[in-house]
């Protein structure tokens, strides 16, 4: 297999687009199992009836693991909003619908991770937070109850594809089996990056189409935000991640 120019560039593959093709070349340093344990998820939400690419092979390309997938046809909504920020409601209210619908997958167990362990290993990983609070998430965690369903775990307008009227969810490598909840406050929390009164519209869209409170979702506001602290994104502001934590647990 021949690769070019690489289509796009993540922290942990590289995108290229081969005879019509998806190639996700993954980075060395990953896991060997690394691209099967995404092509998993992935497969796991297709064969549930979601519009997600079809994978097509799991392989190696130069001594690099790889999937290769289904090519989709499509703009990220989040250029779309950004290139008519009036129109934000309304790509708001088609990935708040899509994220619905993906939240109505109920997992059988076993079928994926669970979020909790995801997050539970995640606050124990994180350095810039004491012994007391991370007892303090831990415990909070804990006494959350819920029925398993998928989630998405990076859900924004960015990783959603749009063609016409049909919406298509890629990226699904932190997929899990969790709370919908936390799925949305993890949504909250990434679109939060590119505007608090996006994130802030976001939330209310959530909230009001599927009937929950706000208090539901920001219940989980320390402990995501926590977990987010492990995964030392370069471009993520720690303080307010800890600030968050911290005023949830002096509350």
């Amino acid at each position: 297999m021949n690769l070019s120019n690489p289509f796009s560039k993540g922290n942990t593959a590289e995108i290229y687009i081969v005879d019509a093709k998806i190639v996700k070349l993954f980075k060395e340093y990953l896991p060997r199992t690394e691209s099967l344990y995404e092509a998993k998820k992935q497969h796991f939400a297709y064969s549930n009836g979601l519009d997600v690419p079809k994978i097509h092979d799991i392989t190696e390309v130069n001594g690099r693991q790889a999937i290769v997938m289904e090519y989709i046809e499509g703009q990220p909504i989040g250029e779309l909003l950004l290139n008519d920020p009036q129109l934000v409601e309304h790509y708001f209210t088609i990935c708040v619908n899509a994220q619905i619908n993906m939240h109505n997958t109920i997992v059988e167990s076993g079928s994926l991770e669970l979020m909790t362990q995801k997050l539970k290993r995640q606050i124990n990983l994180v350095e810039i937070l004491s012994e007391q609070q991370k007892h303090v998430l831990l415990k909070r965690l804990n006494t959350i109850t819920f029925e398993p369903r998928l989630c998405h775990g990076d859900f924004h307008p960015f990783n959603l594809l749009m063609n016409k009227d049909k919406v298509t969810i890629i990226d699904w490598v932190d997929a899990s089996a969790g709370d919908i909840r936390a799925d949305v406050y993890r949504s909250y929390l990434l679109i939060s990056q590119l505007s608090l009164d996006f994130a802030e519209l976001y939330l209310n869209i959530y909230c009001q189409i599927a009937k929950l409170s706000r208090e539901e979702v920001l219940q989980w506001a320390p402990i995501i935000a926590g977990a987010r602290l492990a995964e030392n994104v370069p471009s993520e502001n720690k303080d307010l991640l800890l600030e968050i934590v911290n005023k949830s647990i002096n509350e």
